[in-house]
Parts: structure tokens; sequence; C-alpha cells
């Protein structure tokens, strides 16, 4: 069998179907075959891809290697738990692997990857979703029943105020400073309470990162290096351009008060990964293939609230409010996209992954 001969039950639909990235791999290790999840994952077409070595194109731990040998000889599959997997086209991510002698072709293998990063994003995305909406309610009850008995205070203190001494003037301007800050914690609460559904449209996500990247170099993040690294061919995306602003500016701005005072670089990186697909609660599947990532080189998240970062409430800094990535999390939903992070100290990331414009609208 020549290398770029294809087994036939590569050209059926099972074959097209399969979620994960897979590989058809003959008895010299060249590629034979790749799906379209694959051709995501490694940012390469299947033309490119055929006839290669695999090993070329997919970097595993070196041990993967003698194993895959090992499996070829004894015909047995092979299933092979968090290992890093990546590729000259991207950062290695934690995957399962599996391999299997492929029937009928003496010799020729077939090598599945599973990405961790696929199933704990499913499952953050879904309750912070959840999370995200059963705070609105709350955040809506809060500010009407707190704001209101925040004025009278307010004002009943600067009354007592005007017949104190000195001394007891701090009190009383406490009492003022401390309602104020309280007011405005409450108007970010109606903020995110009262976010309008998103206006689509046809958007150049450029075109918005930009926008949040000159305005972030002039406030909040003016102490920062901010790196851009765009897919210039990027297709335009589906969403709010006002909203998906809020997001990334949001982002940039937890990324500047992460480094402090002292100076850092952010990293704003555009791609497009043709297999990434949201799977809806009636089967059908969405392609998310528009990829933007924000990364850090500050400290990264604490570990205890890392599972927690997109849950209302939940901060990582000591005078933070919570609402900010809540907040995110609601507008990427409501754009029915998802909304991940990985962290560890120097290399935080946040990504989002966005529809592109439907045929309708182009």
């Amino acid at each position: 069998m020549s290398p770029t001969s294809v087994p036939h039950s590569a050209d059926c639909s099972i074959w097209a179907s399969l979620p994960v990235p897979a590989f058809l791999v003959d008895e010299k290790n060249r590629i034979t075959d790749v799906n379209s999840a694959a051709e995501g994952f490694i940012n390469a077409s299947r033309k490119s891809l055929v006839g290669r070595q695999i090993w070329q194109k997919v970097a595993i731990e070196t041990a993967i290697e003698a194993a895959f040998d090992k499996a070829r000889q004894q015909g047995t599959p092979l299933f092979v738990n968090d290992v890093d997997v990546g590729s000259r086209g991207r950062a290695p991510l934690q995957c399962a692997v599996q391999i299997s002698p492929l029937h009928g072709h003496e010799g020729h293998m077939l090598l599945m990857v599973s990405p961790r990063e696929l199933a704990g994003r499913m499952t953050q995305n879904h309750s912070a979703k959840s999370a995200a909406q059963s705070a609105i309610g709350m955040a809506e009850m809060l500010a009407h029943e707190i704001k209101n008995p925040l004025a009278g205070i307010t004002g009943a203190a600067q009354l007592v105020s005007m017949n104190l001494s000195k001394e007891d003037l701090e009190l009383t301007d406490l009492i003022v400073s401390e309602s104020r800050r309280i007011v405005k914690l409450l108007e970010q609460v109606e903020q995110f309470g009262n976010l309008s559904e998103p206006d689509f449209r046809p958007v150049n996500l450029h075109d918005v990162l930009d926008r949040a990247r000159r305005s972030a170099m002039l406030g909040f993040g003016a102490h920062m290096k901010i790196v851009e690294k765009y897919d210039p061919s990027l297709p335009l995306a589906w969403g709010d351009p006002d909203q998906l602003l809020q997001v990334v500016l949001n982002l940039l701005k937890n990324a500047s008060e992460a480094a402090g005072r002292t100076s850092g670089t952010i990293t704003i990186r555009t791609f497009y990964e043709h297999s990434f697909r949201l799977r809806r609660s009636d089967g059908q599947g969405k392609l998310l293939p528009l990829q933007i990532e924000i990364v850090d080189d500050g400290p990264g998240l604490p570990e205890h609230i890392r599972e927690d970062i997109f849950e209302p409430f939940v901060s990582g800094r000591e005078n933070g409010t919570g609402l900010g990535l809540a907040l995110v999390s609601k507008i990427i939903s409501d754009h029915n996209g998802w909304i991940s992070v990985r962290s560890e100290p120097g290399n935080t990331v946040f990504r989002l992954s966005l529809s592109r414009v439907p045929r309708e609208h182009i």
C-alpha cells in the first residue's frame, strides 16, 4: 500500500464525523489520512499531511513512540492518559491518546487524540452560564433593596456632620465614603443584571481587539507591553461588537492588574480552529472556529478559585467585586460561544471561541 492510499473506512461518514483528531498511519509511520478534526488540531490541510512522518507533525511525549510500535507488533489497542500533545503550529495540550491497529491493513495504525481541554471547557462553560443567569435576579434585587437605604444613611451622616467637632467628623466622613463605595459597587451589579441581548452583526475581531488594545495602553495597561499575534485570514465573527469589546477590555484589565505595579507582557492571539464544535442540548453541533486568546505572564490565578473563577462574586484580588468575569461569561454565553481559562505562574490564558457569520448573512 502506498503512503497516499487510504483505507476504505476513511471515506465513510463515520470517519468524517469523528469529533476528535484522528490519524491513519502506515507501517512506516507515514500519515495516510486525517479527518477534519485533525486538520484543525494540527492547523494544516490533509494534502500537506499525507505522506509525512507522523512524529514530524504530532509532538507527543517520547515514550509514546515505543508504545506505538509495541501496539503495532502485538496487534493490540493502547490507551494513554494525560500526555502533552502539540505540533509546530500550536502549544501542547494535555490529552488522552488512543492507538489501535487497523484491521485488514497489516502494520497500519489508527491514532486518536482527545484533548482534555474539550471536556473541561464544556463543563466549565455550562456551570458558568448557569451561575451568571442565576446571579442576574440577585443583582437586581440587591441594587433595588440596598441603594435607597444607603442614600438615606449618606444624607443623615452629612446632616449630623454639620454639628460635630473636627475629631468626630472623621466618623461621619467614613460613613459617607463607605456608603458611596457600596453605591458604586451596586451600580456595577445593576450593569451586570441589565445587560441587553446581543445585537448580532458581522464583526471584524481584529478591529475590536485593536480598539481594546488602544484603550488599555492609554489607561489601565499603560505599564504593560501588549504583543499582537493575529491570524490575518481570520473571517468575520457573528456577534455584538460593543459587547465583545467589553469582554476584551475586561480580560485585558484583569491581565494588567495581575502584574500589579510592575511591567509585564500581554499577548493577544487569534487563530482559526476548524474542528471546535459546541454540542447543544438538542444534539446539534455548532462550530466555533474563531479563537481569541489573552495571555499574561503574571503570577497566575490562586489555586483555590481556578475552578470557580467565572462564578459571580469570586475574585482573586483583595478589593475585587468578582463581577467582571461573571459578566464576561454571560456575554460569551449569550453569543453561543465558549470561554475557558488555564493558569499557572507566568502563563495565564483566557480563550474565547466564537462562530462565523452565518451563510444567510454573508
